[in-house]
């Protein structure tokens, strides 16, 4: 018999992949990590570990699941300082503080995988342990989206394309041609909730507009593969949109009869839409970079770093009218504006930093704002507003009196402790 292991954190997903594995005739052990993983497991052979129980985890997992394992569900960051450390998680510290130091979810969730190999563990995703969870092709639901949806769909999608190598972008709201939204750091969820505040007037009994969401190009869909499920309906509805469009074999869904019920209930279409129907982008083309320092203060290497990975979102959105601005700390693509506005996207920002960088009280992170032809802005508000959030870079590029605009502001920016930069093009900085 077949024996797998499955690492749980919070979430009724490692559940349903246990009773799915359980069905199919393998042999299941849970490792519930104690404060996380659902109480239920208890219905299965399970063992109970504490974040700092790593010796404990490893052996049990190499033990009860054949070396085979799936690591599934949500997890909180672990305050470090209030954990029992066994032997084990000695043994593992660089291994451990490299993922502590990690940048973007990505990049974090491939050092996961490379932890569990490199202690002589098979990951598997859990859509290899339990197919039955995906979303397949076409009309899920009883409702169906009009051609007005599936033309915002495709935008959805296409936005996708181009941001998923950027570890961002993994659901995009669109409404009537309209980019609504685009997730970076926040999640699925809190970014439904802001589409909700986009559109309080707008009348709900009339919905329009769909949720796009699949994975990223590269993304490690061993331990990230995307999800929705009976609260994604419940959001898509309160926001007044008309159906939730998933990349076919790319997106998990979760709870599949309540899921269903619930959108049927609603008149929310749940629809499998082929990555290759997507309306492709063109390539963004590669132009020579004209940066300049505007103020006293030089950006670091990670800054500078940050405002490449910036600089390329918000060239990559022009085309779609949409992410005039974002936020990037070590990489990770914090935040991407969408209809809200520059100060409202700004406003998240500290609440959507990696739990290690609170603790930093270096100034971390660059804004990068895409300037157009005839545009006039407060930059002083604009550079208050980022100092506020404890960034370190703020960069104007694109074109226009923005950018000249940007060097009556440089005291500001010295006196806020920033760095201002300002670009005209899009290429490779040189700092």
């Amino acid at each position: 018999m077949i024996r797998i292991a499955i690492l749980a954190g919070g979430g009724r997903l490692p559940l349903m992949i246990a009773e799915s594995a359980a069905a199919r005739g393998a042999g299941v052990h849970i490792v519930g990590i104690r404060g996380e993983a659902d109480p239920e497991i208890a219905r299965f052979p399970h063992t109970w570990v504490n974040w700092g129980q790593i010796g404990r985890m490893l052996t049990t997992l190499r033990r009860e699941g054949d070396r085979q394992l799936v690591i599934a569900g949500g997890v909180r960051r672990p305050d470090f300082w209030h954990i029992r450390p066994d032997a084990g998680f000695f043994t593992s510290l660089p291994q451990i503080v490299g993922l502590i130091a990690a940048g973007g979810d990505d990049s974090v969730l491939t050092r996961v995988v490379r932890f569990f190999e490199h202690k002589g563990l098979n990951v598997w995703g859990a859509h290899e342990i339990a197919p039955d969870l995906l979303a397949e092709a076409g009309a899920l639901a009883q409702t169906d989206l009009d051609d007005r949806d599936y033309r915002d769909a495709r935008l959805g999608f296409a936005v996708r394309r181009r941001l998923g190598r950027l570890d961002a972008g993994q659901s995009v709201v669109v409404a009537d041609g309209s980019v609504l939204a685009i997730e970076a750091a926040e999640g699925t969820d809190r970014m439904l909730e802001r589409v909700l505040g986009l559109r309080q007037d707008v009348d709900t009994e009339v919905r329009e507009g769909v949720l796009a969401k699949g994975p990223k190009p590269g993304q490690e869909l061993r331990v990230d593969m995307p999800a929705i499920g009976p609260r994604t309906v419940d959001s898509t509805v309160a926001a007044g949109l008309a159906g939730i469009v998933v990349a076919t074999g790319g997106v998990l869904l979760l709870d599949r009869d309540e899921t269903l019920r619930r959108a049927d209930a609603n008149g929310c279409a749940i629809h499998g839409l082929a990555e290759d129907l997507a309306e492709p982008a063109p390539p963004a083309a590669a132009r020579p970079l004209s940066a300049e320092l505007v103020g006293r203060i030089r950006p670091r290497r990670r800054d500078i770093r940050d405002i490449e990975r910036g600089i390329a979102v918000v060239e990559r959105l022009a085309e779609f009218a949409t992410g005039k601005a974002a936020v990037v700390a070590r990489s990770h693509v914090l935040a991407v504006e969408g209809a809200e506005g520059t100060a409202a996207m700004l406003a998240r920002v500290r609440g959507l930093r990696q739990w290690s960088d609170r603790r930093n009280r270096r100034r971390l992170g660059s804004l990068v704002y895409r300037a157009e032809l005839g545009e006039r802005r407060d930059l002083v508000g604009l550079l208050q507003q980022a100092a506020l959030q404890d960034l370190a870079a703020v960069a104007i590029t694109g074109e226009g009196s923005l950018i000249e605009d940007a060097r009556d502001a440089a005291h500001t920016a010295d006196n806020l402790g920033l760095a201002l930069v300002t670009c005209e093009t899009r290429s490779t900085l040189v700092g």
